[in-house]
């Protein structure tokens, strides 16, 4: 008598189940992913050259929507202030409510309440204002800068304006994570405002969000192609084997 041991079946429908599954949770986190990094995260396109050497021109960015009361030092912001323009405006965060900004001191550098701050995001080489300068940031203000320092119209311009060129807390719409195009990646804090009263802010989810969004295209993937190759796993010719 001669006959076939067959297994395959109980493999394939086990395979099927787990595939499933793969594509059900890859779409869980794909979907979920987009949909929550929607609600949080707002893109921006740069508009100048003011944020250079850390932003290119054009450059899309990621904004976490958050309350002004949560900029730390060292923050870079996306705000809307009617005396610069009423146009949505990115600058970096120098001072908070009663700091004394000025620049520069003995060696180039900005100081904040006479402390010399290291500002590694700047060109190298170049003092960290081509203009003195001396304000007090009053309380609920920011005091705010471009990275290229010697082309960027920021609170430097408006020092004769109310505030001495710092916009309230209230003006800002969102904090930026992490650059989306060119793929730059998530933006390190400043580690020179650590030391400061209030230390720097941490990052938002935007990389967890990112790898829920990329573990679900493996998933969904993964899952899709199961049935695909099983079926052609099955198409091959079988080696019978007799039973004596």
């Amino acid at each position: 008598m001669s006959g076939t041991i067959r297994t395959e079946g109980g493999r394939g429908r086990l395979g099927s189940v787990l595939s499933g599954l793969a594509v059900a949770v890859g779409c869980l986190l794909f979907i979920g992913g987009i949909a929550w990094g929607a609600v949080l995260y707002q893109p921006y396109t740069v508009p100048s050259d003011s944020m250079t050497p850390t932003l290119d021109v054009g450059s899309r960015v990621l904004a976490q929507r958050i309350d002004g009361d949560e900029v730390r030092r060292g923050d870079i912001v996306v705000f809307t202030d009617p005396r610069w323009g009423g146009m949505p405006m990115v600058k970096r965060v120098v001072g908070v409510g009663g700091d004394t900004i000025a620049c520069c001191g003995a060696d180039g550098r900005l100081t904040i309440n006479g402390k010399p701050v290291e500002e590694p995001y700047l060109r190298p080489g170049r003092p960290a204002s081509g203009q003195e300068f001396s304000a007090t940031v009053p309380e609920r203000n920011l005091f705010l800068l471009g990275d290229e320092r010697h082309n960027s119209l920021d609170s430097r311009v408006h020092l004769q304006e109310a505030g001495q060129g710092s916009v309230p807390r209230s003006a800002v719409t969102g904090r930026l994570d992490a650059v989306a195009w060119p793929m730059d990646g998530i933006l390190a804090r400043p580690t020179s405002f650590a030391a400061l009263p209030g230390g720097v802010s941490t990052p938002g989810p935007v990389a967890p969000l990112f790898y829920a969004v990329v573990a679900g295209c493996v998933l969904i993937l993964a899952g899709a192609a199961y049935g695909p190759l099983a079926a052609r796993l099955a198409a091959r010719p079988r080696k019978e084997t007799a039973d004596v």
